[in-house]
């Protein structure tokens, strides 16, 4: 967080999604009552050290460590926030006062405080106990996020073997005094809003999130049958693809296997950030890749395709839209469509603050293709559009993939010397003229001959 983002929340003052609290030698008694209202209404920012008339009085600078800590374990303490949500918060310096910066998503479920529901205005929080309020709000939460939905018949069994312990290590590492470090696996699960209990319908187990996170391939393919993610290169054969990745994994794995296509076919760049070396391609497709896993809709059958062309990545994703056009770093508000599968992705450290994805692209963008002209655009698909302009060696990052296919080009014409174009264009995966060029590369080459007709005579396939 920065001084002049902080400046901006100041300027803005306190409404729906801002609230300031004095906080110089204490925690305010009323801190999680707007924790809890922002989870239950559109999230928000909590601002700790400057009062209600926007005076920067500042936090305790020798209490803020232990009020982060503070505020980290009592998010996760059930008796204080029920069901927990896991919150981080930062020490800031502005104007040489400390202070602290809480962000609060949005939360794809009811929450109390003490026991008691609230909800926001711009007014600020305030109860809500009416039965007719309270219905209303498990309805909106329910109608929102499909990631709740429950499978009562899911179990650990139907999980990929060793997942969920490879994502707790990772926590661990990332955040070794994460407050989850020290539950079970039944804890974690129902701490993380993974498991949960729908009081409404009485239905109990894994939710649609954990199925997707830690699922077995055949488990989520059974559940969610249309589920899958398209991962093509289209440099030299744009009517079908160079290289293709069809993933139907978990999120965890797919994740991996989306940043491994990229590193596969996308060169990186050599860039110092004052003087720490970072890697611009990892960086900036990093925030796709996550973007793209935590914010999809994944009841709707619309079929994710991540592109790669010669001069520009476009991604597609089924979304259910919050607003409409597009997207940009200083004019829009963050909205997690999965918020339960954004925290474990944040918790590993895949993931930053929402909203930092499409700042850090935009950031970025020019240093590693020349470019600024993103395109982040929201409707019911979500497309993505991220210039790769001026990639050099693009062409040797290709090689590979058409080597190896003209070598099985050779290795057909070997076992069977009256092999057609179209039988070549169904083994290889490519249209037609793409069989054609690479055949007339081979014959410039010298490596194979045409003897006789193109109808009645055959290929021979020179040693």
């Amino acid at each position: 967080m920065k001084s002049e983002q902080i400046q901006q929340l100041i300027k803005q003052g306190e409404g729906l999604s801002v609230e300031f609290k004095k906080a110089k030698d204490e925690l305010p008694l009323n801190l999680f009552e707007t924790v809890c209202a922002f989870l239950n209404r559109n999230g928000g920012t909590i601002l700790l050290g400057v009062k209600d008339d926007i005076t920067i009085e500042g936090v305790n600078p020798q209490k803020a460590d232990t009020f982060c800590k503070n505020i980290a374990n009592l998010s996760n303490n059930p008796q204080k926030l029920f069901p927990t949500f896991l919150l981080d918060a930062s020490i800031v310096e502005y104007n040489g006062k400390t202070l602290i910066y809480i962000l609060v998503p949005i939360s794809s479920q009811v929450h109390k405080c003490n026991n008691n529901i609230y909800d926001r205005s711009s007014d600020g929080d305030f109860e809500i106990s009416s039965s007719e309020q309270i219905k209303n709000l498990y309805i909106r939460k329910s109608t929102l996020y499909s990631e709740n939905t429950i499978y009562p018949y899911l179990y650990e069994s139907d999980f990929d073997k060793g997942i969920v312990e490879r994502v707790r290590k990772i926590i661990k590492v990332q955040r070794p005094e994460h407050p989850w470090n020290e539950l079970n696996n039944d804890e974690f699960f129902k701490t993380s809003g993974l498991y949960r209990k729908d009081f409404a319908s009485g239905l109990e187990g894994f939710t649609m999130s954990a199925l997707l996170l830690f699922g077995k391939p055949e488990t989520i393919s059974s559940a969610l049958p249309h589920f899958k993610i398209d991962a093509l290169l289209r440099v030299k054969d744009i009517e079908s693809y160079d290289d293709r990745e069809n993933i139907r994994c978990n999120l965890i794995d797919a994740h991996d296997k989306l940043m491994q296509f990229v590193a596969k076919h996308l060169p990186d760049k050599y860039y110092l950030e004052g003087t720490q070396r970072i890697s611009l391609r990892d960086t900036i497709f990093r925030e796709i890749v996550t973007n793209l896993l935590i914010h999809r809709e994944y009841t709707n059958a619309f079929p994710t395709t991540f592109i790669i062309y010669l001069d520009r990545l476009i991604v597609k994703n089924a979304n259910r839209p919050h607003t409409y056009g597009q997207l940009l770093p200083t004019k829009f508000e963050p909205f997690p469509k999965n918020p339960h599968i954004a925290q474990i992705f944040t918790q590993m450290g895949k993931s930053e603050e929402l909203g930092t994805g499409i700042r850090k692209v935009y950031k970025y963008s020019k240093a590693y293709s020349g470019s600024d002209e993103i395109l982040f655009e929201e409707n019911d698909v979500f497309i993505t559009v991220v210039p790769l302009n001026n990639i050099s060696h693009f062409d040797n990052v290709t090689d590979n993939v058409t080597d190896k296919r003209l070598q099985t080009i050779l290795n057909e014409l070997s076992l069977n010397s009256q092999i057609s174009y179209e039988q070549l264009s169904k083994i290889l995966g490519v249209v037609r003229m793409t069989i054609y060029r690479d055949i007339e590369k081979l014959k410039k080459e010298g490596k194979v001959k045409r003897i006789g007709s193109a109808k009645a005579g055959h290929w021979y396939v020179v040693e």
